[in-house]
């Protein structure tokens, strides 16, 4: 497994937008959600929730295409960019597993990754993948 470093970079999300995102995963806790969060000049501004089609959904995470391509399409429609992939770890950490490593397909956007796995408290957490290496991008709330 390769070793995630810490980006010295933070990147400001929205208290709604984090709620919302957080609010999902604590809807279906026993599989792992996910989807596309679009931006505009840089900030994080939409959550497009898109269907896990995988075949463990408890364990991974793959986007149903023609959402994706439908959420991709409405990102532009908006006048937004991919800003982020989200996806939740309900038996595990807020951190990149092999799997996410090696099926990270877009490397100019953040993977958020929300943890169910802290005993009454979430966790989300966000990386930069490239070539099968996380880099950790510290994230803070901004009151919007």
């Amino acid at each position: 497994m390769t070793q995630t470093l810490i980006d010295n970079t933070e990147i400001q999300i929205p208290r709604k937008l984090t709620n919302q995102l957080l609010h999902l995963a604590q809807l279906s806790p026993g599989e792992e959600i996910c989807g596309l969060v679009g931006s505009q000049k840089g900030l994080p501004v939409t959550c497009y929730p898109v269907a896990n089609v995988a075949e463990l959904p408890r364990q991974r995470f793959l986007l149903d295409a023609k959402q994706q391509i439908a959420a991709m399409a409405d990102m532009r429609e908006n006048g937004e960019d991919l800003f982020a992939i989200y996806h939740s770890h309900p038996n595990a950490p807020a951190q990149p597993s092999t799997y996410d490593l090696e099926a990270a397909a877009y490397p100019d956007a953040l993977y958020l990754i929300i943890s169910l796995n802290i005993k009454g408290v979430l966790e989300m957490r966000g990386f930069k993948i490239s070539q099968q290496n996380a880099r950790e991008v510290v994230l803070t709330l901004l009151e919007k």
